[in-house]
């Protein structure tokens, strides 16, 4: 259940009935002594009404204390109305949750939509590096959210396999590969190749024309370099999906630049057609006259010489999606650096009559503690895999220490298995915790922690509540409760979170911002450690045993969904 969006309907109908008039209804207030929700919009109205505040909401307030889910609503300051909910009617809430094991209270949208979701997107014959793991991280936690709420998500994996730099390997590895290189770590050979091979042709005419020539030849559909470029992005997908499987992200296509190469030649057919692209200095080129902030920023997407750019390819990608999958909304997960180019697209999307819903979903960079972009000591950008294995060591120092402190009580061998799921899980949650708009700042220290906002708080925390059911040998599950007693006010302080999980989860969805889970998830779990140390279950009276018992299963369950959502596991032990 959506217990937000039903409160606020709720609050709304009783400013109407009571006053009537339209005003903005709930908040949650940045302190809690002010209430569990407060209404704040008859500020402006009594404003607009030239009437003192206080004196419209006296009325509502008393309106607000005759509906079952309002324990209190008080008149504070100048006339906001601070409401407190009722605990029988949050257990209820609570009782209807526990019966919904497939989606823990969270209903499916009204309308649901065909989405495509593009994120990742790294090049062929390159590692994976810090600058792509953002966009994987925050899109994968995207796609679930999605899902969830009840969308069809098709997962889109737009690679850079296809331009100027295969030319460029092509003549590079006849000139300085290695066979037997090649064989062993292909990746790293063709990335040394392309150094070699681009530095040489930016003082080497003869062998820049070169790898043009066989960049032609490849796009003509010669045999042998089109071979070569099948090896080239066999060998980059077989390390791409070492890193995919580390991180649990999966994709439904591979659709990278490629795959619309063919319907290159028919989408500038179609912007001439339309009058959208015209010649200027021998390139074709969409100008954006009369629009107030691409005005001047016109894009090129065919240069003089007949090469098509990855602008073209764009172009091509988004009526594929439009004519081929069908999709009602695509949306593209990379960061704030290309936000002219998107809205360039989408604005041609527009002049060609495309009506399905495009959304860029930007994200800032990640830097080190000098504040600069994240980089190893000797200014080289940090490599993929490189990060997870360090978070994986670490995770395995940090649980050793949380042993030899008692906080954690597993072996060697158990470390070791969590360390992949605890260290990975950490960077997760490090980065999905930010808003995604903004930068941050990459801590080792903080990310690795059992204490505070960190993914291992959270799991330490699901693991806590699994381990006091092993301990009592119970099976929450078949707890046959009929209504749960609210009283201790650590009880009321979980179950008023936990109300909030439906709501947080179609937030972060419909706004791609996975950061609002993460937030009430921390809460969640802040809530729980305060019932734990207050709240005794397993010694409580069975009533109340029971209701505690029901109370922890509900966090566990919000915790492991929660982290699910994110792409992160939720150990039972730890």
């Amino acid at each position: 259940m959506r217990v937000e969006q039903q409160l606020d309907a709720l609050v709304r109908e009783a400013i109407r009935s009571t006053l009537g008039q339209e005003a903005p209804a709930l908040l949650r207030p940045a302190a809690p002594e002010h209430g569990d929700y407060q209404v704040n919009g008859l500020l402006p109205l009594a404003k607009q009404l030239k009437r003192p505040p206080r004196s419209l909401a006296e009325p509502l307030a008393e309106k607000l204390r005759e509906l079952e889910p309002i324990a209190s609503a008080e008149v504070a300051g100048p006339g906001f109305v601070n409401l407190r909910l009722a605990p029988a009617w949050i257990a209820k809430v609570l009782l209807e949750t526990a019966a919904d094991r497939a989606q823990d209270g969270v209903p499916s949208v009204d309308k649901r939509e065909r989405i495509v979701v593009d994120f990742s997107g790294p090049n062929i014959a390159k590692q994976m590096h810090v600058g792509h793991l953002r966009s994987t991280i925050i899109g994968e936690a995207v796609c679930r959210l999605l899902r969830f709420v009840g969308h069809t998500v098709t997962r889109d994996n737009h690679l850079g396999d296809w331009g100027t730099q295969f030319g460029l390997l092509i003549v590079g590895m006849r000139e300085y590969g290695s066979q037997e290189a090649l064989d062993r770590e292909p990746v790293d050979e063709l990335e040394r190749v392309y150094k070699l091979a681009s530095s040489r042709a930016k003082t080497d005419t003869a062998f820049a024309d070169a790898a043009r020539s066989e960049l032609a030849k490849l796009q003509q559909g010669d045999a042998a370099n089109f071979a070569q470029w099948q090896r080239f992005v066999a060998a980059t997908r077989v390390e791409l999906d070492k890193i995919y499987d580390r991180f649990g992200v999966t994709f439904d296509l591979w659709l990278g630049e490629s795959a619309y190469e063919a319907q290159l030649p028919e989408v500038i057919k179609l912007l001439l057609e339309r009058g959208l692209a015209r010649e200027d200095q021998g390139a074709l080129c969409v100008f954006f006259e009369g629009h107030p902030e691409l005005g001047k920023s016109p894009m090129i997407v065919q240069k003089k010489d007949g090469a098509y750019l990855y602008s073209t390819t764009d172009i091509a990608t988004m009526l594929y999606r439009r004519d081929q999958l069908h999709a009602e909304r695509v949306i593209i997960v990379t960061d704030a650096r290309q936000v002219l180019h998107f809205k360039q697209l989408f604005e041609i999307a527009k002049r060609l009559g495309i009506t399905m819903q495009l959304q860029h979903v930007t994200f800032g960079s990640v830097l080190g503690k000098d504040g600069k972009p994240l980089k190893t000591r000797d200014g080289q950008t940090i490599r993929l895999s490189q990060l997870l294995d360090e978070a994986e060591e670490r995770a395995s120092e940090r649980m050793r220490s949380a042993r030899d402190e008692h906080v954690i009580d597993l072996n060697d061998e158990e470390i070791a298995a969590l360390a992949p799921v605890v260290g990975i899980g950490a960077v997760k949650y490090a980065d999905l915790m930010q808003n995604r708009t903004s930068d941050y700042q990459f801590d080792w220290d903080k990310l690795i922690s059992f204490k505070g906002n960190a993914g291992p708080y959270l799991q330490y925390a699901h693991a806590r509540i699994q381990a006091v059911f092993r301990k009592g040998e119970v099976d929450p599950s078949a707890l046959a409760v009929q209504q749960l007693a609210l009283e201790h006010p650590a009880e009321i302080a979980l179950g008023t979170a936990l109300l909030r999980f439906a709501d947080v989860v179609h937030t972060a969805a419909e706004q791609c911002l996975p950061h609002l889970l993460c937030e009430h998830l921390y809460v969640v779990a802040r809530a729980f450690s305060v019932f734990y140390e207050a709240c005794p279950m397993l010694r409580a009276e069975p009533a109340q045993r029971d209701t505690r018992l029901v109370l922890a299963w509900l966090a566990a369950r919000q915790l492991h969904r929660g982290l699910d959502l994110l792409g992160i596991a939720a150990p039972d032990r730890m």
